[in-house]
């Protein structure tokens, strides 16, 4: 039986999977003001989230984490599901960077600044995200390819 990820999709599943994973576990128990703060710079940019309370903001959060961190980490999740994810959450992250005042330079800069700094490091993850999106589309195209041309072969 194959496993429906490549080598080549193993690093970069494992790297970011731990360290997501790792993450999740250390806000699994967090105080009430560890939470306020999460919560607090989450609800500041998007909205939506100030209904929250912070502690189930936070533990949702850790769930979410925890939760991605073992999807990348399991190898029977495929590329295509790994890679959506993985965008989708670094994504929401990015946004928090992009949409927080302080987190750029002035002007129309992406560039961080020292606040910025830890959150605009997470460009990281979506550029894994996007490659496992690519290698699920495009690659598994070639590999079905390549299969179908051993298999036309191997009648002969």
């Amino acid at each position: 039986m194959r496993l429906p990820i490549t080598p080549s999709e193993i690093a970069p599943r494992i790297a970011t999977g731990a360290f997501i994973l790792n993450s999740g576990l250390g806000k699994r128990a967090a105080d009430e003001a560890t939470a306020a703060g999460l919560h607090g710079f989450a609800a500041g940019t998007y909205p939506a989230l100030k209904k929250v309370p912070a502690t189930t903001f936070a533990k949702a959060l850790s769930t979410t984490e925890i939760t991605i961190g073992a999807l990348l980490l399991t190898p029977f999740v495929p590329t295509a599901v790994a890679g959506a994810v993985l965008t989708g959450f670094s994504a929401g992250l990015l946004g928090l960077y992009l949409r927080t005042p302080g987190m750029t330079k002035p002007g129309k800069s992406v560039a961080p600044t020292q606040d910025g700094l830890p959150i605009a490091k997470d460009v990281w993850m979506l550029g894994i995200g996007i490659g496992l999106l690519t290698e699920a589309l495009v690659g598994r195209e070639a590999r079905v390819s390549a299969r179908r041309t051993r298999s036309r072969s191997s009648r002969r």
